[in-house]
C-alpha cells in the first residue's frame, strides 16, 4: 500500500493511500508509454490500425507480463513459513496480491483480444490468430521476467553431485 503526505498546516497532515508502491505505478505508467510509441511508431509507418494495435498492445502486454513475472518471482522466494498464525496471515496477504496481479494480466490480454477483434479486418489471422498475439506475448514475458529474477540466485549442494542414472539402468 502506497502513501502520499500533504502538509496541510502546521500540526495536520494529510494522508492518501492508494493500492500498490509508487514504483510500480512508475513502471505501468512506462509499459503503457512504450506501447502509445509503439502505435504511434506502427501507425506512421503502415497506415493500418491492425498492425498498430497489435504491436502496441504486444509490447505493453510484454513490459507489463516482465514486470509482473519478477514480482512474482520476489514474492516467491519471500514465502512464509507456514508454522505460525502471523505467517498464515502474511501467506493470504501474498497470495491475494499474487492473485490480483493474475487478475489484472488477464484483464489486459482480453482486453487487447476485444480490441483488436473489433477493428476493421477480417480473415482467419485477423480474427483468430492476431487477438491472442499480445496474451501470448505478455505470458512469455512473465515467464522471462521470473527466470530473470531468480538468475543471480544460485544453491549449493552438500559435496560433489551424483551421476546421472540412465534411463535404461533405473528401470531394472
Amino acid at each position: 500500500m502506497g502513501r502520499i503526505e500533504k502538509k496541510v498546516s502546521e500540526g495536520t497532515t494529510k494522508y492518501y493511500w492508494y493500492p500498490g508502491d509508487k514504483r510500480e505505478w512508475k513502471r505501468a505508467g512506462i509499459a503503457v508509454g512504450i506501447g502509445v510509441a509503439t502505435f504511434l511508431v506502427l501507425y506512421m509507418m503502415t497506415r493500418d490500425l491492425l498492425p498498430a494495435v497489435v504491436g502496441a498492445t504486444s509490447v505493453t502486454a510484454g513490459v507489463t507480463g516482465l514486470n509482473f513475472g519478477r514480482r512474482d518471482a520476489r514474492a516467491l522466494t519471500s514465502f512464509p513459513n507456514l508454522t505460525g498464525r502471523a505467517a498464515r496471515i502474511a501467506a493470504v496477504a501474498q497470495t491475494g496480491r499474487a492473485a490480483w496481479r493474475g487478475l489484472v494480466h488477464g484483464f489486459g490480454g482480453a482486453a487487447a483480444a476485444v480490441l483488436i477483434l473489433n477493428l476493421p479486418h477480417t480473415g482467419i489471422i485477423a480474427d483468430w490468430i492476431l487477438p491472442v498475439v499480445p496474451a501470448v506475448v505478455g505470458a512469455l514475458a512473465h515467464q522471462a521476467g521470473m527466470l530473470f529474477e531468480q538468475l543471480p540466485s544460485s544453491t549449493a549442494t552438500a559435496g560433489p553431485a551424483k551421476e546421472p542414472v540412465p534411463a535404461s539402468e533405473g528401470a531394472k
